[in-house]
């Protein structure tokens, strides 16, 4: 592949671009040979419209526990920049076959087609319900999974066409730092809810009197905790230890395995926890609802990469160490009280069912177990 500086191969995304269409806008089948600088293009714009997406989205949970839903309110239209930059990619990949092989163009089209269908679902949902009360819904669960499956095609692509090197541990790193992001996402509906509920215990609820009142009407009830608790808090305790520590336990040892570098799992963690801590103070500052930030996930994190030191019983380690350290971790932050921030952050933790570290264990350590057997049954039956 020639060199971007011999071949003059501009910098500007712009004129990128351009030269792009003018060079290589035919019809090819999927896996024809890409040039590299068009590959790193089309990467780094797949990673641009994730961004968008996850902005979009982190301030669209923030927005939901203080007004009544908007079909065009900031978050959704920065989330639309994103998707529509996302549909474009699938096009270009698509008619051109470049920078993907069929099998992640599949996956790219299957869950760019869920993703276009759940979103109108989820609109029409609102109509009728007027509110939709949880992260947790079908049409939510639709969304998520149709991001899923994208972000699956763009990282097998990636691992199909990307040279050897450290941009392509990079750009991996961060997809997978995507994929994460959009899994755990739904857990936020605990990690909001906890501090929407205790603002209103103290007389200064985030939520807008209409979120309230709406959310009582739809239990038939007036505006008391109950109602309130139907509203931030309806799912429960025991799915956010679950969810938070054992499937993120999972993604993050898919992370570590792909990538193949020491300490992935805990930079693919530590950079998502820092980002929620990042966008904490922003959305404080700027009057919204703040949530409580997974910091016992960075200890998931680090659980994984120490359990691939244990090559011969890393799936027993694994159950063990995630658990030990996810439970742990987050029993300490939820004992944990920020004096210095005052009202602003009166939990660290949502409530948690402790009684399911035992499941977890035992999850984590059977489906790393099978993972790791089906990858040995293909390396067995590839070396025939």
């Amino acid at each position: 592949m020639p060199d971007e500086r011999e071949s003059g191969i501009p910098t500007s995304p712009i004129a990128k671009t351009v030269l792009f269409f003018q060079r290589h806008w035919h019809r090819s089948a999927p896996g024809t040979p890409t040039p590299e600088w068009v590959t790193r293009f089309c990467y780094s714009m797949w990673l641009t419209a994730f961004a968008f997406k996850v902005i979009g989205a982190s301030w669209d949970m923030s927005w939901h526990f203080k007004w009544l839903r908007d079909d065009f309110a900031p978050p959704h239209l920065i989330n639309t920049v994103g998707t529509v930059i996302i549909c474009v990619l699938v096009a270009i990949h698509t008619y051109t076959g470049l920078g993907c092989d069929r099998r992640s163009l599949r996956l790219m089209q299957a869950g760019l087609v869920m993703f276009l269908i759940a979103a109108p679902l989820d609109v029409i949902n609102h109509r009728v319900s007027g509110l939709d009360l949880t992260a947790w819904s079908p049409t939510h669960g639709l969304l998520y999974l149709g991001t899923g499956i994208m972000l699956a095609g763009v990282i097998a692509g990636w691992l199909r066409v990307a040279p050897p090197g450290p941009v392509r541990a990079v750009v991996l790193t961060a997809l997978w730092g995507f994929f994460l992001e959009n899994t755990f996402f739904p857990n936020g509906q605990q990690e909001y809810g906890i501090l929407e509920l205790r603002s209103w215990e103290r007389g200064e609820p985030y939520a807008e009197p209409t979120l309230l009142e709406f959310a009582a009407d739809d239990i038939g009830r007036s505006v008391d905790r109950e109602a309130v608790i139907h509203f931030a808090l309806p799912i429960e305790d025991w799915v956010y230890p679950m969810w938070g520590i054992g499937v993120m336990a999972l993604i993050l040892a898919a992370a570590r395995y792909t990538v193949g570098r020491t300490w992935t799992a805990t930079t693919v963690a530590g950079a998502y926890v820092a980002y929620r801590a990042i966008i904490w103070p922003l959305l404080l500052a700027g009057d919204f609802p703040t949530s409580t930030v997974p910091f016992y996930l960075v200890f998931v994190g680090l659980a994984v990469d120490l359990a691939f030191r244990a090559p011969a019983a890393r799936f027993a380690v694994g159950g063990v160490l995630v658990t030990v350290f996810g439970y742990g971790a987050l029993w300490v932050q939820s004992q944990l009280r920020p004096w210095l921030l005052g009202d602003a952050l009166t939990e660290t933790a949502p409530p948690s069912a402790y009684w399911t570290a035992p499941i977890v264990l035992a999850g984590v350590a059977a489906v790393w177990y099978l993972a790791a057997r089906r990858r040995t049954a293909f390396s067995e039956l590839g070396a025939r």
